[in-house]
């Protein structure tokens, strides 16, 4: 009997031990992954003194009263906010604050950004090298008026603006070495990492998406009743054969392109200050960053933009959507047939435009001044603050959780050679981590560090002027959400706390909060 008790405690104490061992592993784990990406090298900071850290602290505490809005709230990009035009070039203005000599480069990009992309070989040498495969022929046929994509109205029209991310799961990854959470996946051998749904005259496209939705009914407090539409995808029409039978798909509409210049210059620190991966405060919300692999500096970094935060700065999302949703090369990826696989040979082969003394498609200055222009299209100013139901609707906002992941407001660096962005403090309605979204969200496609699950918290800034600037109230990745309301019942995993506390609310709290929303 001795020694049963005495083994079973033999027992008891190993997998104490082992436990333990494998908690401080993971907290381990977690301390490298944060110390690899708790720099900012795509920035030339000038270090904050201890007395501007302590301004920053009490600027960005919680509210503790309701009744009046806080202050310069209402600036939501800090000096660079800009006035609210009423029309739908509300997120095409420049930075409030830009320097003059700066205008001219945001105007350049302006025409980068909207320019037309034409096939090879062209008389036009400086527009030619779309595709051979694509997904759009500008970057605003996606961002459209630089607001916020849509899935399309029916399977007869096209999908532009939506997108389909696709990859096969897999253990296999050179990453694995450098950065320890990477979940790897690899490209479909037929089709790549994505569905282009257009191609050039002579070429087959790859597929086109077609999305059925399931009406599903949702009771509310008060006996007020929601509608979601639950959206099932299919690629029908494949011009490369089969897909591979595990492979992944994930829609996504193209996200707005306010403020991206502010939020690439939060702190890598201050973002990493509300990441709780073991959720040690036991709020049910434990945020990740995602850490992915930097082509442009070559280490990992902390990943800030894209629907699950697989880019690092604005410069290579920019380069990554030019090569696979135009298929135009550029010098960090160089590659003139874009997203084609080896074994789409009549792409590959293909006339290209990198034959002139571009280089590459678009060359560095071209890259240089779209990433200028993605980085100072500005954030409006918010309306209504002091008004009584918007304060009301933040307050609830608050108390019901959704700014544990909404993390309202940060300060940015303080740069020296950008201005625009430098020491302001924004209010971007983000913690820019990743959250796991539970299953009714879920694609199932890994990126980088984030599962198939997760996603990185959406800035919120400038949502109530989604309709005057896209014509549209879709929302969420994939735009299956028709209203506010809508998005935020689809939310669950860490989130069903809230989602469930916004459907127990009277509907005069209910519609308060969103007041709050269409304020921001």
């Amino acid at each position: 009997m001795r020694a049963l008790t005495y083994r079973k405690w033999l027992v008891l104490g190993g997998a104490i031990f082992l436990l333990s061992g494998l908690v401080l592993l993971g907290t381990v784990l977690f301390e490298d992954e944060f110390s690899l990406i708790n720099t900012d090298p795509h920035l030339n900071i000038i270090p904050r003194t201890e007395v501007e850290a302590e301004r920053i602290k009490s600027a960005t505490m919680p509210p503790a009263d309701f009744s009046t809005p806080q202050r310069f709230e209402e600036m939501s990009g800090g000096a660079a906010t800009v006035r609210v035009l009423r029309n739908a070039d509300a997120f095409s203005q420049p930075s409030k604050n830009i320097p003059f000599e700066g205008e001219l480069d945001f105007h350049v990009g302006n025409g980068l950004f909207r320019k037309l992309w034409v096939s090879s070989p062209s008389s036009t040498l400086a527009s030619d090298g779309l595709g051979p495969l694509f997904n759009a022929r500008a970057c605003q046929r996606c961002h459209i008026k630089d607001g916020r994509g849509h899935p399309p109205a029916d399977n007869d029209d096209n999908a532009i603006s939506l997108l389909m991310r696709i990859g096969i799961p897999t253990l296999r990854s050179d990453l694995k070495n450098q950065i320890k959470a990477y979940l790897a996946t690899k490209p479909d051998s037929n089709y790549g990492s994505q569905i282009q749904d257009l191609a050039v005259a002579g070429q087959a496209a790859e597929a086109r998406v077609h999305i059925t939705y399931e009406e599903i009914e949702v009771p509310l407090a008060g006996g007020e009743v929601a509608m979601l539409r639950k959206p099932a995808y299919t690629l029908v029409d494949p011009g490369y054969g089969p897909l591979h039978p595990d492979v992944q798909i994930s829609p996504r509409v193209a996200p707005q392109m306010i403020g991206l210049g502010l939020l690439e210059a939060i702190p890598a620190k201050d973002i990493l200050a509300h990441a709780d991966p073991d959720d040690a405060n036991n709020d049910g919300i434990s945020g990740r960053p995602n850490v992915v692999w930097s082509y442009e500096f070559e280490r990992p970094m902390l990943g800030r933009f894209g629907l699950k935060a697989g880019k690092p700065t604005i410069h290579e999302q920019a380069a990554t959507a030019f090569s696979a949703d135009i298929g135009i090369s550029s010098p960090l990826f160089p590659a003139p047939a874009g997203d084609c696989t080896s074994h789409q040979h009549a792409c590959v082969d293909a006339p290209h435009g990198d034959s002139d003394e571009r280089g590459t498609e678009i060359d560095q200055t071209g890259m240089d001044l779209v990433t200028f222009y993605s980085r100072n299209l500005a954030v409006p100013m918010r309306r209504d603050v002091d008004d009584p139901d918007v304060l009301r609707g933040k307050e609830v906002f608050t108390t019901t959780g959704c700014a544990s992941c909404h993390q309202p407001s940060f300060v940015t660096h303080r740069l020296s050679d950008r201005p625009e962005q430098s020491f302001q403090l924004i209010w971007p309605y983000t913690d820019m981590l990743l959250h796991d979204m539970g299953p009714g969200l879920a694609d199932g496609l890994p990126e980088g560090a984030a599962t198939g699950s997760e996603w990185r918290t959406s800035p919120l800034w400038g949502i109530g002027l989604t309709e005057q600037v896209s014509g549209h109230t879709n929302f969420l990745h994939d735009g299956r959400a028709r209203s506010l309301l809508e998005a935020i019942l689809w939310h669950g995993g860490e989130a069903q706390p809230q989602r469930d506390a916004v459907t127990k609310l009277r509907p005069e709290d209910r519609a308060a909060l969103i007041k709050f929303l269409e304020s921001l």
